[in-house]
């Protein structure tokens, strides 16, 4: 695996995000060669229902920053409150079986993302098992096979969900925020190996720090670390939408640095033995309630911030 290797992960949330942003990043990664892998929604787009979050402080300042109706657009944002979710994979199945047919890696994401992330932190073993079995039946209705690898939806999970997921014999996931692939280890239990994601998410970062449309980009750029372990998450809505022209010129960006974006299957055929780790519940900067984060990575984020807190002004 190349040192300027970068994983390059695509959420696909929402009924538009499948019907709009999926054939536009198609296109797109074929004008540039890249190859990506594509973690779908099946189930009721009900992503809407998170407007009663508003009251939360830090999910509305979040909308706020990232001037979520001109981003996701109105029907996004009402989805599922008004009316009843439409199921993503029955109604357009042939647009997941579009980027199956161009080669990219597919997983499943969810059944249904607003639930998954109000509430799969509070599941019991037997709801765990009925959500990630509902998204496994869909995936498998759309196209033929059953998913080999998944990612929790707003990277919330936590040991019961790994457990969990365990039983329907996913290559990988990539639940987590981190710094390496490990293996995590559960009750004693070595189970799927993980994939973090190392770099931040637009929609966490842009209004915060300077950081604006404008210069996202080589924010960014600067941040992909030659040599080093490096995985992003663009989504369907926000890339394969407003920001598309952006994600375009950013991946222009790659070319010329020799940094090239691979699903993260290449990542995983690439990364040898690893070690064993835990994930554990933690906040992230830019993003409301807990993620699920790499116990060493989360440690050493704690250190970093105290080392730095600690230098004379």
């Amino acid at each position: 695996m190349s040192g300027s290797a970068l994983g390059l992960r695509v959420d696909v949330d929402t009924f538009r995000g499948t019907r709009e942003g999926v054939p536009r990043l198609l296109d797109t990664f074929a004008k540039h060669g890249v190859s990506a892998t594509f973690f779908f929604t099946l189930g009721p787009d009900n992503m809407g229902r998170h407007l009663f979050r508003l009251l939360k402080p830090r999910f509305f300042m979040k909308m706020l920053r990232s001037n979520a109706a001109s981003l996701y657009g109105w029907d996004v944002l009402f989805a599922g409150t008004f009316w009843p979710g439409r199921k993503i994979g029955a109604a357009l199945g042939a647009t997941v079986r579009l980027a199956d047919e161009a080669g990219h890696e597919l997983g499943l994401h969810s059944w249904d993302h607003h639930r998954w992330q109000v509430a799969a932190l509070k599941m019991n073993a037997r709801s765990l098992h009925d959500e990630i079995a509902r998204g496994v039946g869909a995936f498998t209705d759309a196209l033929g096979r059953p998913p080999d690898c998944s990612a929790a939806a707003g990277w919330v999970a936590n040991e019961r969900v790994l457990e969990a997921k365990e039983e329907f014999g996913f290559r990988y996931n990539s639940d987590c925020r981190g710094r390496s692939m490990f293996v995590p280890i559960v009750n004693g239990r070595r189970l799927a190996p993980q994939i973090p994601v190392t770099l931040p998410t637009y929609d966490e970062v842009v209004g915060r720090d300077g950081v604006t449309n404008d210069n996202y980009n080589d924010w960014l750029l600067a941040r992909i670390e030659p040599g080093a372990f490096n995985v992003l998450t663009v989504h369907a809505e926000v890339e394969g939408g407003t920001c598309a022209q952006m994600f375009d010129t950013f991946l222009s960006s790659c070319a010329a640095r020799g940094i090239r974006p691979v699903p993260l299957r290449e990542l995983l055929a690439a990364g040898g033995e690893l070690n064993v780790d835990e994930l554990v519940p933690a906040p992230i900067a830019g993003r409301e309630g807990d993620v699920g984060w790499q116990r060493s990575a989360l440690a050493a984020a704690a250190r970093a911030a105290e080392s730095a807190a600690a230098r004379p002004a």
